[in-house]
């Protein structure tokens, strides 16, 4: 074996990705061990993983449950925590190496920057982290020689894509998008979508933000934005196609014309082995993908008039400063508000760029005019979200 056991600090543990991470760590254990587990509020879900991995420490973003984790998990020896501070605080201690980011929503970015500082490895599923403030993550990578691996399914294929190629001859990045579940809807249809519908993917099993997101098309225009700063390559130089199969992953178009594409089934377990591995091909008995079963792979134009979420990215990148920032904080307002019925689904737009009209814009921001911007653009997608609703 001429490996070390990766210690691992799984922030996001109890949702979608965070469970999938831990089948990853159960079937390799060598190489592999939860040091660190972290969740929102599922305390009874954080509690089981923790009896089961057995981490130094557990932590609970939502303090309300504190006594209930501390009871159940300190007679077990482990030690545990609450609260944001919490989080932030633990990404400097030497129980890990690597923070595995699989949280959702703009809370996972102050521990990644913590973590970036304390010279720790970043594993990175959460989208947010760099939509909102990528210059100054990418920076304070840079000055502190961390290689930033993502784990969405796309930014993977990406950088796949890219190893042992010079990035001066990439001409274009190509992000594949599934459609969602709206792909086929007329305006009309869409107009009227319930929850359900919203939440009811096609190809992928994912959390309930980031499958509305994905109903949306937002998350191509968030991944757009995360491209540009994972991979230093121009905003307009990066596009999305439609690809409904979602077998194509995302691909890279280079100077001399040729394009190179990883494929692969729809399962989150393997950009995350990769990324846990740090490009090693780790070994598996997951069903592979069968050429033979495949009848066609299609591509389509996004179609920006049934889908407006779409062009956030580029206008997000080409006004730059806190435009992102914003765009992000309005859509989790109005996602939350989607989810429970309070707004329609072509609402979740109009509010997002009601907030952009009415939020302080800042061209250089550093981080506490991000965290200022945040705090503002919230506020008034609520408030413009109260308004329609009178």
């Amino acid at each position: 074996m001429d490996y070390q056991t990766k210690k691992i600090a799984l922030l996001g543990s109890t949702g979608s990705i965070g469970r999938q991470a831990l089948e990853v760590i159960r079937q390799y254990p060598e190489r592999f061990k939860a040091e660190i587990l972290i969740a929102g509020q599922n305390v009874d879900t954080l509690i089981a993983q923790a009896a089961e991995f057995r981490p130094k420490m557990a932590i609970i973003a939502n303090p309300d449950h504190y006594n209930r984790i501390k009871e159940s998990l300190e007679p077990l020896g482990i030690k545990t925590a609450a609260g944001e501070k919490a989080i932030t605080d633990a990404m400097s201690l030497d129980y890990f190496d690597t923070l595995l980011n699989a949280t959702v929503g703009y809370s996972g970015l102050a521990p990644t920057l913590a973590a970036i500082s304390n010279h720790k490895k970043i594993s990175l599923a959460n989208k947010e982290t760099l939509v909102v403030a990528g210059e100054i993550v990418t920076e304070a990578a840079r000055r502190n020689n961390i290689n930033i691996m993502p784990v969405d399914s796309e930014h993977s294929a990406i950088y796949q894509c890219l190893v042992g190629e010079d990035k001066n001859t990439v001409s274009e990045l190509i992000v594949t998008a599934s459609g969602g579940p709206f792909r086929t809807f007329t305006p009309k249809q869409i107009a009227a979508a319930t929850v359900k519908d919203a939440l009811n993917h096609p190809n992928w099993s994912m959390g309930s933000k980031i499958t509305i997101d994905s109903a949306t098309m937002l998350n191509k225009s968030f991944e757009i934005i995360e491209a540009r700063w994972l991979f230093d390559i121009p905003g307009n130089r990066i596009s999305a196609i439609v690809h409904p199969q979602s077998i194509i992953h995302s691909m890279v178009r280079f100077h001399d014309g040729a394009v190179k594409a990883q494929l692969g089934v729809p399962d989150m377990k393997l950009p995350i082995r990769y990324a846990m591995g740090e490009e090693t091909r780790l070994l598996t008995n997951d069903e592979p993908l069968d050429f033979k079963k495949i009848t066609n792979l299609t591509f389509e134009t996004p179609d920006a008039e049934r889908f407006p979420c779409v062009t956030l990215g580029h206008y997000a990148l080409e006004r730059g400063g806190t435009a992102a920032c914003t765009i992000n904080a309005s859509n989790e307002i109005a996602v939350a508000a989607f989810l429970k019925n309070l707004i329609s689904f072509n609402d979740i737009y109009t509010t997002i760029m009601s907030t952009l009209e009415a939020t302080t814009f800042i061209e250089a921001p550093d981080y506490d005019d991000y965290v200022a911007v945040n705090d503002e653009a919230r506020r008034r997608a609520s408030e413009y979200i109260l308004s329609i609703n009178k």
